[in-house]
């Protein structure tokens, strides 16, 4: 399962949505997350990807924060 299925499927639990829907481009307000709901979901990627993940710059869509996952905490 890729990073980016691993995302949207917890985002589509967290707003219990249909994980189809989630899309890179869709903005995070979008779907009624605020700052509070993403570092819920961080934490709960945390667990599900057994890394530590420190958000240290603003991510507004569902690909900005794969792709920050990515960039830092990929092997």
């Amino acid at each position: 399962m890729s990073t980016f299925e691993k995302v949207a499927e917890l985002i589509a639990e967290h707003v219990d949505c249909d994980v189809q829907s989630v899309q890179a481009d869709t903005r995070f307000a979008d779907l009624g997350i605020d700052s509070l709901d993403t570092v819920e979901i961080v934490m709960q990627l945390e667990d599900k990807l057994g890394k530590e993940i420190e958000l240290d710059q603003k991510v507004e869509t569902v690909g900005e924060l794969v792709a920050f996952i990515e960039a830092k905490y990929q092997d």
